[in-house]
C-alpha cells in the first residue's frame, strides 16, 4: 500500500502530458477538417457555376436551333435510305 502513494504521485503527470497531447491532437484535426471543408466548399461552388453554363447553353435558342437542324439532317438520311430501298425493290 505504502507503494502505491509514489507511484500514484508520478502517473499524475504522465496523465496530465497525454492529456495536453490529445487536446494537441484534436486541434490539429479540427483545423485540418476546417481546411477540406473549405476545400469541398470551393469545388462545389466551381461545379455549381459549371451546371449553370450547362443550363445556359441548353436553354439557349441556339442549342434549340441546331438540335432542329440535326434532326432535319437525320431526316434527310432516312429520307434517302427509302429512295435507295425503293429503287432497288423495282
Amino acid at each position: 500500500m505504502a507503494l502505491l502513494i509514489p507511484i500514484l504521485a508520478l502517473c499524475i503527470p504522465l496523465i496530465a502530458i497525454w492529456t495536453k497531447h490529445q487536446q494537441k491532437v484534436a486541434e490539429i484535426n479540427a483545423t485540418a477538417a476546417a481546411e477540406k471543408a473549405a476545400q469541398y466548399a470551393t469545388d462545389n461552388s466551381e461545379l455549381e457555376e459549371r451546371v449553370r453554363v450547362l443550363e445556359r447553353i441548353v436553354t439557349d435558342k441556339g442549342y434549340d436551333v441546331a438540335s432542329q437542324i440535326e434532326a432535319l439532317r437525320d431526316a434527310r438520311k432516312v429520307e434517302a435510305l427509302l429512295d435507295k430501298r425503293e429503287k432497288d425493290l423495282s
